[in-house]
């Protein structure tokens, strides 16, 4: 057979985590995106967008990924929302916008070393909803700066699981 479908189903995380990591972590989210959400409804902009869903998965669920450390979770939302802007200053709302923005975030996240993947979201909700220009700086940049500060708060409070963010001289 070509391709060994045992691979696309094998189980790729880390091993096993204890029951209280997993109600630590979910506790996490809900509390991340509660807060996405308050601030949703006290100022009327739209911060309950799904990448933050994502983006508390990795920050809360496995917040010693690269993918999940402040830097790339600000920076991979900030590039990707720039190259939105940029894209859609150029081309019209659609597929097309998209999948450009998209790519171009990849890319440019990539090379800048601040990769996030749900940032690579950020072109499709621009390119196919109404949240454009500076509502879409405002919310992408609350959004990723208070789930990166609450995570960072998280994962201080007992009991002390993960520390987070990783500091420099950690593997």
């Amino acid at each position: 057979m070509l391709i060994d479908l045992k691979s696309f189903f094998c189980r790729h995380e880390p091993p096993s985590v204890s029951h209280l990591a997993s109600l630590k972590s979910g506790l996490g989210g809900l509390i991340g995106i509660g807060l996405s959400g308050g601030l949703a409804g006290l100022t009327g902009l739209p911060f309950l967008i799904a990448p933050f869903g994502a983006s508390a998965v990795l920050v809360f669920g496995q917040p010693a990924s690269p993918l999940a450390q402040p830097a790339n979770v600000i920076g991979g939302y900030a590039v990707a929302t720039l190259v939105t802007l940029v894209v859609l200053a150029f081309l019209p709302m659609g597929w097309l916008a998209a999948a450009i923005g998209v790519g171009a975030a990849i890319a440019l996240m990539a090379l800048l070393r601040v990769t996030h993947p749900p940032a690579g979201a950020i072109p499709i909700l621009a390119a196919t909803s109404s949240i454009h220009g500076l509502t879409l700086v405002a919310v992408v940049a609350g959004g990723s700066l208070l789930l990166v500060l609450v995570a960072a708060l998280h994962h201080r409070l007992p009991p002390r699981l993960h520390v987070y963010p990783r500091r420099v001289d950690q593997s």
